[in-house]
C-alpha cells in the first residue's frame, strides 16, 4: 500500500470514530435531558398539589375568620 492510501486510510478510519463516538455521546447526553425533564415534571406537580393543599387551606381558615368576625359584631352589637 502506498503513503496516500495508508493515510486516506487512517483519516477515514479517524472520522469514522469521531462520528460514532460523536454519536453515542449526543444519544447519552439526549437520554440524560429527558430524564431530568421528567424528574422536573414530577417536581412541578408535586409543587402544585402542595399549593392546592396549601390554597384549602387559607380557604377554610379565611372562612373560619369570617365566621369569627361576624359573630363578634354580631355579639358586640347585642339585643
Amino acid at each position: 500500500m502506498s503513503t496516500a492510501s495508508k493515510m486516506v486510510l487512517g483519516v477515514s478510519v479517524g472520522l469514522t470514530l469521531a462520528t460514532v463516538i460523536g454519536v453515542h455521546v449526543k444519544q447519552n447526553w439526549e437520554r440524560a435531558r429527558l430524564r431530568e425533564g421528567v424528574v422536573r415534571d414530577l417536581e412541578r406537580l408535586e409543587r402544585k398539589k402542595a399549593n392546592l393543599r396549601q390554597l384549602e387551606e387559607q380557604i377554610v381558615l379565611t372562612k373560619r375568620l369570617e365566621a369569627e368576625r361576624d359573630q363578634g359584631a354580631a355579639a358586640s352589637q347585642g339585643p
